[in-house]
């Protein structure tokens, strides 16, 4: 029986030079370029990774808040994504500490907190997420978090976990971007999303991704970013919307997600299939 590889240096995946997915998705940021995630909303299935994956998708979204999984789907899942070089960001329901630590130890390198509004939130989810002497996340080793590898370095591998592990805000009410200054002032903040859609609502324009009063304060938020040295995301209106927010800097987008590409798939479909069969007489 060949003999049991303990590994001190990290992760030995050959996706990520860096040492781990955490620390690829922050290098690929680093060097500009702009990242595109697909989101996973109802079907956390490993096929559907290799679908994103053969897309050219950069990262995987997991919407964890307004939808359920099966729990072993959703590691296998993440799992999967990791395996296939695809970091894996998701939502935590809550902001409780058995919620984060469920999310890190199944793989999740990025953890987004919906409905940020106080620096207590963000100080409590940066506790929870990372290791003594930088928080209070309990220890471990040896799970998805470091894909199943033993280590016989704990403070190397805590190290290289907080390294891996990445903070995302989630901006999408009033009091947020009211705030946005004095949040954003806080160490550590890895990446900001901006949510156009509920933004829109508590704006007070409905589904209106482009309008000035929602575009205002997320553009606010962009220009703070890029002071501060965090990395901007939102989900455009679409490819032209894009293209605007590519240009005032945004690092990048959260969108697309299997139900919304397989509504459509099925609706072009059936257009093309009945505009050839009214074309036939």
């Amino acid at each position: 029986m060949p003999k049991i590889k303990t590994d001190d240096s990290g992760m030995a995946n050959p996706w990520y030079p860096e040492g781990g997915p955490g620390r690829y998705l922050k290098s690929r940021l680093a060097n500009g370029e702009v990242l595109i995630g697909a989101e996973i909303t109802q079907f956390a299935r490993p096929s559907l990774v290799k679908l994103y994956q053969h897309a050219g998708f950069d990262f995987v979204y997991l919407e964890y808040e307004h939808v359920y999984f099966s729990l072993s789907e959703m590691s296998d899942t993440i799992l999967s994504a990791r395996d296939n070089g695809l970091p894996v960001v998701a939502k935590t329901p809550q902001l409780e500490r058995q919620e984060v630590a469920k999310l890190q130890e199944s793989g999740v390198i990025g953890i987004q907190l919906p409905r940020t509004e106080t620096i207590e939130q963000i100080k409590t989810l940066q506790d929870y997420m990372k290791y003594i002497p930088n928080g209070s996340r309990a220890v471990a080793p040896g799970w998805a978090n470091s894909d199943f590898q033993r280590s016989n370095n704990w403070r190397k591998w805590m190290d290289d976990q907080d390294q891996e592990s990445t903070l995302v805000l989630h901006f999408e009410t009033r009091i947020a971007y009211e705030n946005a200054e004095k949040l954003l002032s806080l160490d550590g903040i890895d990446m900001v999303y901006c949510g156009p859609g509920d933004s829109s609502v508590e704006l007070g324009h409905p589904g209106d991704y482009d309008h000035p009063d929602v575009k205002g304060p997320m553009e606010h938020v962009l220009d703070i970013c890029k002071d501060r040295g965090i990395y901007f995301g939102t989900t455009p209106s679409g490819s032209d919307g894009a293209a605007e927010w590519i240009e005032k800097g945004a690092s990048f987008f959260e969108m697309g997600d299997e139900m919304g590409f397989i509504r459509e798939g099925a609706d072009r479909l059936i257009s093309d299939i009945q505009t050839a069969i009214e074309n036939k007489g």
